[in-house]
C-alpha cells in the first residue's frame, strides 16, 4: 500500500509540474484562435490572426532579423567554439582548468552585466549600434555554450586514431574531418542548437546593443507590451512553439533510426 501511494504521489507531483509548465503555453495557443481581441472573452474560433500576421510588415521584419541573427551568430559561434575547444583540450591540465573556469564566467554572469559591458565597449570603440553590434554580442555570449557542449565529446575521442591517420599519410586537416569530427559531431550539433535557441530567445543583451529603429522579436514584443499585445503575437508565438516542438521530435528520433540502421548493417 505504501509503495502504491508513493508511486501515486510521484506521478501526481510530476503531472502538476508539467501542468504549471505548459498551462501558459496552452493558454497562448487558445488565444491565438480567439476572434476577440480581449483575453477575457471568447469570441469564437478563427484563424484570421495567422493571416494578418504575415501582412504585418513590422512583425515580419523583426522575425526575419531575429532568424538571420540567430543563424549567423550560432554558425560563427559554433565554428569559433569548436576551434577553441580543440585548443583547450590540447593544453595541460592546469591551463585547461583555468580556461574552462574563464569559459564558465559569462554563463554565470547576469545577462544585464554582459549587455552593459558590451554596450560600453562599443561606445568606447565608437561603433555604430545596429545589426553588427547585435550580431557580435550574440556571438560573444554563444561561444561558451558551444565550448561546454563540444569539450565532453573531445574527451571521449581516442587520440591514437588521429595519430594513426597522420602516420598513414593523412594531412592534419583531412585527419580531423575524417577521424575526429565524426566523433564530436553530436556535441557540435547540440552546441549549435543551444546557441541558436539562446540567440533566438535573448532580450537583455539585444536591448542594450541594438540601434534605434532596429528590432528583434524579443524587443518588438517588449515595445508592444506598453501599447497592448496584438493577437498576431499570439499566433507568431504558437508557430514558433510548434516549430521547436516538431524539431525536437525529429532530432530525438534521429538517434533511434541510426541505431536501427547500425543493427541492420
Amino acid at each position: 500500500m505504501k509503495t502504491k501511494s508513493a508511486d501515486f504521489l510521484k506521478k501526481l507531483y510530476v503531472t502538476l509540474i508539467f501542468i504549471f509548465l505548459y498551462a501558459p503555453i496552452v493558454t497562448l495557443v487558445v488565444l491565438s484562435f480567439n476572434s476577440s481581441k480581449t483575453r477575457a472573452k471568447w469570441g469564437g474560433f478563427t484563424t484570421k490572426w495567422y493571416f494578418s500576421l504575415f501582412k504585418n510588415d513590422q512583425i515580419m521584419n523583426a522575425l526575419y532579423t531575429t532568424i538571420i541573427i540567430a543563424i549567423l551568430s550560432s554558425l560563427i559561434a559554433t565554428i569559433l567554439g569548436t576551434i577553441a575547444s580543440i585548443a583547450i583540450n590540447s593544453m595541460n591540465r592546469k591551463l585547461r582548468s583555468i580556461y574552462m573556469g574563464v569559459t564558465n564566467i559569462p554563463m554565470l554572469n547576469a545577462d544585464i552585466v554582459t549587455g552593459i559591458s558590451l554596450m560600453l565597449l562599443f561606445i568606447a570603440c565608437s561603433v555604430r549600434f545596429g545589426f553588427g553590434t547585435v550580431l557580435i554580442s550574440h556571438i560573444t555570449f554563444n561561444i561558451p555554450y558551444v565550448i561546454l557542449s563540444v569539450m565532453p565529446k573531445l574527451k571521449q575521442t581516442n587520440v591514437s586514431t588521429y595519430e594513426a591517420a597522420l602516420d598513414l599519410g593523412a594531412t592534419p586537416l583531412f585527419a580531423f574531418f575524417k577521424v575526429v569530427f565524426p566523433d564530436i559531431f553530436p556535441g557540435v550539433l547540440s552546441g549549435f542548437m543551444l546557441a541558436f535557441t539562446m540567440s533566438l530567445d535573448d532580450f537583455i543583451i539585444t536591448h542594450f546593443n541594438k540601434g534605434p529603429g532596429f528590432d528583434t522579436l524579443s524587443t518588438k514584443i517588449y515595445t508592444e507590451v506598453k501599447k497592448g499585445i496584438k493577437p498576431e503575437m499570439y499566433a507568431l508565438s504558437t508557430i514558433i512553439f510548434v516549430s521547436v516542438f516538431v524539431l525536437l521530435i525529429l532530432v530525438n528520433s534521429l538517434p533511434d533510426k541510426t541505431k536501427e540502421d547500425n543493427k541492420n548493417k
